[in-house]
């Protein structure tokens, strides 16, 4: 029988992510790997998970001076998630800071809730008919 975490797993299969243009992986657990990711002209390091209640990729550039971009993150999110699923960059209480890479930055999904967003119309004018 599958559990409920698996059931309501968002991420890409695993399969699907083998299949993703660039990515080289180099070492796999019960619970995601750790790997290469190229894109354009990224080229860095990318740990994907599934386990505790939380999807996660952390992705860091070679370059230590160089932070991935909302661009990068984008395009990191559409590889590893569908493009209907909500997907976050928290920005924690300073007090919570866990700073193990200075150039990683991280997607996070919960496993079993449902994601809250803000109404269009909160966001950019796009919105306004809702």
């Amino acid at each position: 029988m599958v559990s409920a975490k698996v059931r309501r797993r968002k991420l890409k299969t695993f399969e699907e992510m083998k299949k993703i243009p660039g990515l080289k992986i180099l070492r796999v657990g019960m619970d995601g790997f750790v790997g290469v990711i190229k894109h354009k002209n990224f080229i860095g390091s990318i740990i994907v998970s599934w386990g505790a209640g939380w999807e996660h990729i952390s992705v860091s550039h070679k370059n230590p001076h160089y932070l991935p971009s909302w661009n990068d993150m984008c395009a990191f999110k559409d590889m590893f998630w569908n493009e209907d699923e909500v997907v976050v960059q928290y920005h924690p209480a300073k007090k919570d800071y866990v700073d193990d890479l200075e150039n990683c930055l991280h997607l996070w999904r919960p496993m079993n809730e449902t994601m809250p967003t803000p109404p269009k119309w909160l966001v950019g004018i796009g919105g306004k008919n809702e």
